[in-house]
């Protein structure tokens, strides 16, 4: 089984990975280092760069008693030395798991047709379901039925959290820009999931009745040519103190200080970024503990 996009599980199937990120989160607190997946390992490919993807997977497969192994673009040129399928056949047969953090979704798409193990989307451009799986344990270790504002861009962690939150039965309102909104395949998904967000174009509209509010950078990786366009587009999206007032702020980070958020409200008590960050760490290591026992 694939871990693609968040849809991939069923409603019962999502609630199941984050029942077991919480109970390893707390048993490794108690206890330390697991043998889950003692033996196995991970083939870990990055055409992006990251902080948090690389060390929450590797440390995770450590703590659960396996190894990583990390593929940058210079040891498995995607699209370069060989098909995209031809790596996904070989690698299948070293590793256990693949995890892609790479710019276009079809390429995981065909990483997952060719493994024959499963393969999980570490982050593309149109989805980021790892980051996710670490917004709803963190939700839920915080509130127990929040209503939820997304503020910026309709980017692909947006698209994935508005996935998510249908699942799970969030009250999501998302505020973008003209132009910067939630694909309609993705809204039409969230329809048939549970219910789609309401959408709009009012910042302090969608969070008047918000518990958290939820945003990211403005211009993303591979974004850059755009920066100029961006920063005229979201004027008056930035969250700043009297914007956000006394809810909770969330931020999948690498924040943008002075852009999409301020710095003062990074460092506010509001925020519960670091639980959000930290969480990667255990919503993945629930991903893969529960992955390794539907083979």
């Amino acid at each position: 089984m694939n871990f693609l996009d968040v849809d991939d599980l069923t409603t019962g199937e999502l609630a199941a990975v984050l029942d077991r990120a919480a109970a390893i989160k707390t048993d490794y607190r108690e206890d330390g280092a697991t043998d889950l997946l003692d033996g196995q390992t991970l083939g870990m490919i990055f055409e992006k760069p990251s902080t948090r993807t690389r060390v929450s997977f590797e440390t995770g497969m450590t703590q659960l008693g396996g190894h990583a192994v990390f593929l940058g673009p210079d040891d498995i040129g995607l699209h370069g030395r060989e098909p995209v399928k031809d790596i996904a056949r070989a690698l299948g047969r070293y590793v256990d798991f693949v995890m892609a953090r790479v710019y276009d979704h079809a390429d995981v798409v065909e990483l997952g047709e060719y493994a024959e193990v499963p393969v999980i989307n570490a982050l593309t451009d149109d989805a980021h379901p790892c980051q996710t799986l670490a917004d709803l344990l963190t939700i839920r270790e915080h509130f127990d039925d929040p209503t939820v504002a997304w503020v910026g861009d309709g980017n692909n962690v947006c698209q994935s959290f508005v996935l998510g939150a249908a699942m799970s039965g969030l009250d999501l309102t998302v505020a973008t820009p003209e132009g910067y909104g939630v694909d309609e395949g993705v809204l039409e998904r969230a329809e048939g999931l549970g219910t789609a967000p309401a959408t709009t174009t009012d910042p302090e509209a969608a969070i008047a009745d918000a518990d958290v509010v939820y945003t990211d950078v403005w211009v993303s990786m591979g974004q850059e040519d755009e920066r100029a366009e961006k920063l005229a587009a979201f004027e008056g999206f930035q969250i700043t103190p009297e914007l956000l007032g006394d809810r909770a702020l969330m931020h999948c980070l690498p924040a943008h200080r002075g852009e999409e958020v301020t710095d003062a409200v990074i460092e506010s008590d509001n925020a519960i970024v670091w639980d959000q960050a930290e969480n990667r760490l255990h919503a993945q290591k629930g991903l893969l503990a529960w992955l390794a026992e539907q083979e």
